[in-house]
């Protein structure tokens, strides 16, 4: 029998996933991350994304980790879980607003990473024309329970229906807030370190990650400093959705990656 490790074929997340539009779905779950000023910290204190010399290989190990543990076997998602887990047990970083240190394996932070993926990557797809169900809906946030899993937390740990990942949301914004020595990443867009082959895609970087801000809700804007009107959604929702149609009308061999062909082919079968 083929191991289609965590989700397979009759899940929702191998339909969604594959979608390219999910970029814009990537970039707004960093935001998210952003927001939560120990997530950030440990990022901040321990990463080299804005170090030209390594910053692509992060994003490189960063996109093959996504790719495995959404169509890896199991044994492949194992491998991958045991060095992600390794190096945030080993990793801690410092809280200049409590003086205590900590680890980035903590609960907490963990949890908020994996709901802003998630809530990021459902929004986008329904708001950019992914035809998807309310119980497709709930069955995406549920299956997601395993990709928790992966990097450590308990899979009841998290939310497992759109109305408890919206609520635990709620409750987490009193602690919410863009911590003051990190850099406005609408900024950090204008000067991201790129390889030579990809040069030419760097005007396209400003106006993606202006599209991914406006995904946000109305108070994750504000928290960035940025406007926040109802205006400003409708344009969000209108963008999404005719980037998603302009995508359709590439072929599916150039639209989608290797990994989500082969994924169709199998699903098709």
């Amino acid at each position: 029998m083929a191991d289609h490790g965590l989700f397979g074929p009759r899940s929702v997340t191998w339909r969604v996933m594959g979608e390219p539009i999910l970029l814009v779905g990537g970039l707004r779950a960093l935001l998210m991350q952003g927001l939560h000023p120990r997530a950030m910290r440990g990022v901040l204190q321990h990463s080299s994304l804005m170090d030209p010399s390594e910053a692509w290989s992060r994003f490189v190990r960063t996109t093959e980790f996504v790719r495995i543990r959404t169509y890896g076997s199991h044994a492949e998602v194992e491998r991958a879980a045991r060095r992600v887990r390794k190096i945030h047990s080993s990793l801690t970083a410092y809280d200049p607003d409590t003086g205590e240190e900590y680890r980035l394996d903590e609960p907490e932070a963990l949890r908020w990473v994996h709901v802003g993926e998630v809530d990021s990557y459902l929004s986008v797809a329904r708001r950019g024309g992914v035809r998807l169900t309310d119980a497709e809906a709930d069955t995406f946030v549920a299956e997601w329970r395993r990709a928790a899993e992966v990097v450590g937390l308990a899979p009841d740990s998290v939310p497992g229906t759109v109305a408890e990942m919206r609520d635990y949301i709620e409750a987490q914004r009193p602690g919410l807030r863009f911590v003051p020595e990190a850099a406005h990443p609408l900024r950090l867009s204008l000067n991201a370190p790129l390889p030579l082959i990809l040069t030419p895609l760097r005007p396209a970087l400003p106006a993606l990650t202006l599209l991914a801000f406006a995904t946000m809700p109305r108070w994750a804007r504000r928290l960035y400093g940025l406007p926040a009107t109802p205006v400003g959604d409708l344009w969000a929702t209108a963008t999404l959705r005719a980037l998603h149609t302009g995508l359709g009308i590439i072929p599916a061999q150039v639209r989608y990656s290797p990994a989500a062909r082969e994924a169709r082919r199998i699903m098709a079968a």
